[in-house]
């Protein structure tokens, strides 16, 4: 009888262990074509991938422990620092009283209560020698036009619109103006800053002054913020300085028939029994600047706001703190536009440094895998096949074993471990 343990010189049970490994890359190659599998092993790699804090749980106890300790120093720092910016907010308030006179100044030169002296209003431009030589060859040719025009050269008081003309340079403030809230802000006069007083909260005050107008009956509309500079106890970590975490408006006085932060609407009832229909009318709220006076509160009673709300209030946050910053230190450059030309000339370098920046750091990272191949760390997955047969059916199932291992030092760490399957069901043709 013949032997039928071999074909052709070669033992049958090597045979079969090679085909069912050529069945297994063949079936492995299958699935990860398979987009459903692709999608579930991501899924996977995402919620298992390697953080910091997996490292931080491979130490040994008494390592963990000195971790601790230094939170505890850090936690010290913070409020160091908070204290630190304590005394800022005294700066603020000790250089806003310096500011002050010229700011005043300042006004009266936009309103017309006083004109500046030849010495005050003179200005050297970069260009100024350029603008010299072609006036002077245009002075000898129009001597007598231009006497003629500065007779009938208008001369209105003071800066006309000054601040209203600053609300439409900005971005930031021209999306809140709309065209009925643009007569109002004709009249505003000089928006001041005032900081909070010495060992009260710390904050500070918007002052919006305006002249007499139809509109309403007060003299100065105020915005008051309130500051936090203090760790958050549940994460005091976060801290990085104060932050506004609250604010306050005023009553607006309006004169009957001008409030322009509601309008009157038309509104058809029908009764249910006569079916008689009358016309009502009622007040709902408008999109206006003048919103800004009566801002949402930030909630303190345990309740979370609404993300429409949250971003509502954050918008409120910073444009108050715009105001504080650059609006009123720097009120004529926004005016002429050159503070404007500086901001987006400053966020565009800085997107470009960004950009060179990232590239520089895909190029170390490469360099650093070549000269230091104990840092770093390996992905690994393996497959494993199951046949069974049946009922005219092949069922296959595809075993996925994942695991994430790493060097630090002289040792390697397994920190991850995962495996999942997926059945894949043929029919047998």
């Amino acid at each position: 009888m013949a032997d039928n343990s071999f074909s052709d010189g070669v033992p049958s049970d090597s045979l079969e262990a090679a085909k069912n490994a050529s069945n297994t890359e063949k079936l492995a190659d299958q699935v990860m074509q398979n987009p459903q599998v692709l999608a579930a092993l991501q899924e996977r790699l995402d919620s298992v991938s390697h953080t910091p804090s997996s490292y931080i749980e491979t130490l040994p106890k008494a390592v963990k422990r000195r971790i601790n300790a230094l939170k505890q120093l850090q936690v010290k720092c913070a409020h160091i620092e908070a204290k630190f910016y304590e005394e800022v907010h005294d700066l603020e308030r000790k250089y806003a009283a310096l500011y002050q006179p010229l700011f005043d100044k300042r006004r009266e030169f936009i309103t017309g209560d006083a004109e500046p002296t030849d010495a005050e209003s003179e200005w050297h431009s970069e260009n100024e020698e350029e603008d010299k030589l072609a006036g002077d060859i245009k002075n000898k040719a129009v001597i007598a036009e231009k006497e003629e025009a500065a007779a009938e050269e208008p001369n209105p008081k003071g800066i006309p619109e000054f601040w209203f003309t600053i609300f439409r340079n900005v971005d930031m403030l021209s999306e809140l103006v709309q065209e009925y809230d643009e007569p109002i802000l004709k009249h505003l006069q000089d928006i001041k800053v005032k900081f909070s007083d010495p060992g009260q909260p710390m904050s500070f005050v918007l002052e919006f002054h305006f002249e007499p107008n139809d509109y309403f009956t007060n003299s100065v509309l105020t915005k008051t913020y309130k500051m936090k500079s203090e760790p958050d106890k549940a994460d005091p970590f976060s801290f990085e300085g104060p932050e506004i975490v609250d604010c306050d408006g005023c009553t607006i006085d309006w004169k009957k028939g001008k409030n322009v932060t509601v309008k009157t609407i038309k509104k058809k009832q029908k009764h249910k029994g006569r079916g008689t229909v009358r016309t009502i009318t009622k007040q709902v709220p408008n999109d206006s600047f003048f919103n800004f006076f009566n801002p949402l509160k930030a909630s303190g009673d345990g309740e979370s706001l609404d993300e429409d709300s949250e971003l509502t209030l954050a918008s409120d946050f910073e444009i108050g703190h715009f105001f504080r910053e650059r609006i009123v230190p720097r009120a004529v450059l926004y005016f002429t536009g050159e503070a404007i030309e500086d901001d987006d000339n400053f966020e565009e370098g800085e997107e470009g440094e960004e950009e060179e920046l990232e590239g520089d750091e895909e190029g170390e990272d490469e360099d650093d895998a070549e000269m230091n191949p104990k840092g770093r760390s390996t992905w690994q997955v393996s497959f494993s096949a199951l046949h069974r047969r049946g009922n005219h059916q092949t069922r296959r199932e595809i075993s996925i074993c994942l695991s994430f291992s790493y060097r630090a030092g002289d040792q390697d760490h397994n920190v991850l471990g995962s495996s999942f399957h997926f059945p894949i069901n043929l029919n047998k043709a």
